[in-house]
Formats: C-alpha cells, structure tokens, sequence
C-alpha cells in the first residue's frame, strides 16, 4: 500500500498547482470533515455573533491590561511565572 501511495504522490506533484489543490479538496471531502470553506464561514458567522453581542451591549468588554493582569497573577500563583 504504501508504495502504491507514493507512485500517487509523485504523480500529484507533476500537477499544475490548481489541480493539485483541487484533489486535495476531493480528498478531505472524502474524509467527511469540514472544508476550509465552511470553517472560514463557521469563523465568520461566530465573528457577526459576538460583533452583535458587542454591539447590543450583551458582552461583557474586559480590557486587556486587566486580561494579562489576571493571568499573570493566576500562573505566578503557581510559581510558573517569576
């Protein structure tokens, strides 16, 4: 099997690029997992979610000073940070 797998390889990178992206995108379709388009419109739905949040005054804002601050203080309370 493996030999068979990399005569194919070696075949696939005689391809011009859009080909090569092309089976790329047959192959994980094949997989059943999730295209790099849908994650990007995932990402992209979750973004207008919380910009709506925002917006609409249901998220809570922390500054980001205050974000580092707590974290620094929660890992050196653990010794992991001097």
């Amino acid at each position: 099997m493996e030999i068979l797998i990399e005569k194919i390889y070696k075949q696939a990178l005689d391809l011009p690029i859009d080909d090569r992206l092309l089976l790329i995108d047959k192959l994980l379709q094949s997989t059943n997992l999730p295209t790099q388009g849908e994650i990007d419109q995932a990402w992209a739905n979750e973004v207008e979610l919380r910009s709506q949040a925002v917006v609409s005054g249901q998220a809570k804002l922390i500054p980001g000073d205050e974000v580092f601050r707590k974290i620094k203080e929660s890992y050196s309370k653990e010794n992991l940070l001097p």
